[in-house]
């Protein structure tokens, strides 16, 4: 008997039981569908290139065909281990921008506006490279600058202060505006996940129970309270008063909603599922950061890549590894940038990752020889989504129907965004290492052709949110406290409860989230 059962040992899973397990006279079990965190790639930061191929540690979902895209279906790998997708992701330490949680004020109070989500992200921060008002330095999440930066992406940053754009020694600091380099959730050189930052340290406490490689089925519910979970074979009870906590992100919390009957009653009775509680918004609002690629080939090897003559390079580069140095310590997208699409907007919507590397296919498809990579992302796209069930059996994928450019305006945005794109890697700080655009290739001109080929080759940039929406108002999932509606002893605390997707990358405004939930939780 629990007083709390967590399902997902992800970024926001691994912070509430953190939290949770402080109070010694509550008994908190912890449950991951993965393994645990050992694979050795998790934790050096160069082995991300790999994640995506290990199919134990990622759940590896595809979309439904995107009609928008040419009937594609889109690979979303999300972490299935300890850590979550902050196992498997790029590291990069990004909280989004101030009116982002304006926002989210508006639709769930000022408890999730900027002044007070500022004050929980510094708070669970421990900067050891920039300490100033914008950063805290005594949290358990370890960030840093990277220890080893590519030439070409300090060519990058150049690339953008050519363009006119300002120069950004820190996203996360006065402004989110212009080109610099990344800081990543790393220690030491090494991968630093919600696994490392608020479990591990906490393993030893008696009243934790982690359970990994265990799949929850559905949360029990009687007479409209949560009561416990089922497992493939195993029941897990709360005791009086207690709760179930779903932390498994956009996908698998509202899949796990539907399974257990709470969602649109007429789907779900069409797949023999008994209606506990008709909420039809749950699985809708789902929102992703649409990613487009340009690419050039690279004279020399400063680049990252692949070749027999490689070898001594990568023995240079394990070795001082060993040390927490060198190559294999980079999160391979180590420059960014920040940038408005059109320059009456109040802010930018267009993100850039430059990777010093051919990255084809998430870096599922080997590429041979030198080159490099820049992706840009809408920010802000107002194309919605959703996740419905497929099947009713638990071990069945949900389907995805991402929506992509569905709304009119967002292909206009990722077509500007693909032009600046062009420009920064034809820039003139790029002139010692670039040989010749690869793609989209330079007889691709016209805004006809390069929206071919957009809808020929976007991707994910791995962002899902708000499937199961907070807000105030009853057509959301879970009000401001994460409660959802309709049913007491269950809540929800991971990407799916925003209510709009934020300017950036989405992995510590996740673990802010728990972090958030926690204190609400401690003050009742």
């Amino acid at each position: 008997m629990y007083d709390y059962i967590i399902v997902g040992a992800g970024s926001a899973g691994c912070v509430l039981a953190n939290r949770l397990t402080r109070d010694p006279d509550r008994r908190i079990c912890l449950i991951e569908a993965g393994p645990p965190d050992t694979s050795p790639f998790i934790h050096m930061p160069l082995g991300l290139a790999a994640l995506a191929r290990i199919r134990s540690i990622n759940w590896g979902y595809s979309t439904e065909p995107e009609a928008e895209l040419g009937g594609r279906r889109l690979y979303w790998p999300r972490g299935r281990t300890l850590g979550g997708s902050s196992s498997i992701n790029a590291m990069i330490y990004m909280r989004g921008h101030p009116q982002d949680y304006e926002g989210w004020a508006t639709h769930a109070g000022d408890e999730w506006g900027w002044e007070s989500v500022r004050r929980l992200f510094l708070q669970m921060e421990r900067n050891a490279s920039i300490t100033d008002d914008h950063h805290g330095t005594e949290g358990e999440l370890c960030v840093s600058d990277l220890r080893h930066v590519n030439p070409l992406s300090r060519a990058f940053v150049e690339a953008g202060v050519q363009l006119g754009y300002p120069r950004n020694a820190d996203f996360n600091g006065a402004s989110q505006e212009g080109f610099g380099l990344y800081q990543v959730t790393q220690r030491d050189g090494r991968r630093f996940s919600s696994a490392r930052a608020f479990l591990e340290p906490i393993s030893h406490r008696p009243n934790l129970e982690l359970r990994t490689g265990a799949q929850v089925q559905r949360v029990l519910i009687e007479d409209r309270r949560a009561i416990g979970v089922s497992l493939a074979d195993e029941v897990l009870r709360l005791k009086a008063g207690g709760e179930v906590i779903l932390c498994g992100g956009a996908i698998n919390s509202p899949q796990l909603l539907m399974l257990s009957g709470i969602g649109n009653g007429e789907d779900l009775a069409g797949l023999g599922i008994e209606v506990v509680h008709h909420l039809p918004a749950v699985g809708e609002n789902l929102q992703d950061h649409l990613d487009i690629t340009a690419m050039a080939s690279a004279k020399g090897r400063d680049a990252i890549g692949l070749s027999l003559g490689g070898l001594p390079r990568l023995w240079k580069a394990w070795r001082a590894y060993r040390r927490g140095e060198g190559e294999l310590t980079s999160n391979v997208a180590e420059g960014g940038g920040f940038v408005r699409s059109d320059p009456s907007r109040d802010r930018p919507n267009l993100q850039f990752h430059f990777i010093p590397a051919y990255m084809r296919d998430h870096g599922r498809q080997v590429s041979f020889g030198y080159g490099f990579t820049l992706h840009v992302c809408d920010l802000l796209p107002k194309s919605r989504g959703r996740i419905r069930l497929a099947s009713a059996d638990p071990a069945a994928a949900a389907a995805i129907e991402a929506n992509y450019l569905s709304h009119p305006d967002d292909a206009g945005t990722l077509l500007a965004g693909l032009k600046i794109a062009r420009r920064l890697l034809a820039a003139p700080a790029f002139a010692p290492y670039r040989r010749a655009e690869v793609l989209p290739g330079e007889e691709i001109e016209s805004d006809d052709e390069l929206l071919a080929f957009i809808r020929g080759r976007a991707e994910t940039i791995y962002h899902p949110v708000g499937t199961c929406r907070m807000g105030r108002d009853d057509g959301s999932v879970v009000d401001p406290r994460l409660r959802v509606r309709g049913v007491q002893g269950l809540r929800v605390a991971d990407a799916s409860v925003m209510p709009t997707l934020i300017a950036g990358n989405t992995n510590a405004p996740v673990m802010m989230i728990a972090e958030n939930l926690a204190g609400m939780m401690r003050r009742n």
